[in-house]
């Protein structure tokens, strides 16, 4: 069974599921979804892992573009698990996860053994800034399923961005508690290369060198250039306006294209999460990411 297949029974699956209570579909769909993933982990080259809004969309499109001038492909085809593999076999499948439904498919709650043998690219970024775009997330463009299965607070809820951000399951608590889950499971892991947002805005060409040469796919310095240009800001704007990448469904695309926190390609701003909060509420989140792992730098103090 193929992929699209697999996403197709789990629709059917869920249909049929209607009359269950709440918990028990939740329960339902979430193992359905992490079984997908574990495929799709087998068949992988290597894995991109991140907590949402940390970034990924970003080098997704530097990934992309790196890919296409090395295999000879079209722009417009964004990279998609293995897509541009199907289509030059020099290039990767890129496994894209959150480790969210996978848990739920293993048991491995807080073990990340089912990734061992795999090279990891583990994406991170300030806590605050991406439990605030998170929340705009939350509010535009998640899906009312996704949030229902997700643990967020409730489709329509009246919610501040600073309720959200303290949220145990959703906010800065919750992120804080993923990235430390993650730096005491590297010892377990062979291959895990740790990749800063903020590292990343500040010398793109670098940090996407690094990524390309420890997964496998080196490609050259002109081509580097050529990526990170290809997936510059302004020009990533543009690309979600005119809905540019085919076959990406709602990956980059606004939730509404008159409102400019819908879009997917919202600000990209390092420390951008002090603009919606007293310089008091800043000091109480710098007490929640002090509790961080020393490992990712992100020492509880403003940038």
């Amino acid at each position: 069974m193929g992929d699209k297949a697999r996403v197709a029974a789990r629709h059917i699956i869920m249909l049929l599921c209607c009359w269950l209570s709440a918990p028990r579909r939740k329960k339902i769909e979430r193992w359905l979804r992490g079984r997908e993933e574990f495929i799709k982990l087998q068949r992988s080259d290597w894995v991109l892992m991140s907590w949402g809004k940390s970034g990924r969309t970003w080098l997704r499109v530097m990934l992309s573009r790196a890919y296409q001038l090395k295999g000879g492909l079209d722009a417009s085809e964004l990279l998609d698990f293995d897509n541009l593999r199907r289509r030059n076999a020099q290039l990767p499948a890129v496994f894209f996860s959150h480790n969210n439904y996978l848990r739920d498919y293993t048991g491995n709650r807080e073990s990340k053994r089912h990734f061992r043998g795999k090279r990891i690219v583990l994406l991170v970024r300030d806590p605050r800034d991406v439990a605030v775009s998170q929340f705009f997330q939350w509010q535009f463009r998640m899906r009312p399923n996704k949030k229902f299965i997700n643990d967020y607070p409730p489709h329509g809820a009246d919610i501040s961005v600073w309720d959200f951000v303290l949220d145990q399951e959703a906010g800065v608590p919750r992120i804080v508690d993923y990235f430390n889950g993650w730096a005491r499971a590297i010892p377990e892991l062979e291959d895990v290369l740790v990749v800063r947002y903020e590292d990343m805005r500040a010398d793109p060409a670098a940090a996407l060198e690094r990524i390309l040469a420890f997964t496998g796919t080196p490609v050259s310095p002109a081509q580097v250039r050529e990526a990170v240009e290809f997936a510059a800001y302004d020009n990533m704007k543009k690309m979600e306006q005119e809905q540019f990448f085919k076959g990406s469904g709602a990956r980059v695309k606004p939730g509404d294209r008159d409102n400019p926190q819908s879009f997917k390609v919202r600000k990209a701003k390092v420390g951008g999460y002090r603009d919606y909060f007293t310089d008091e509420q800043c000091r109480q989140l710098d007490g929640l990411v002090v509790q961080l792992d020393p490992l990712f730098g992100y020492s509880g103090e403003r940038a």
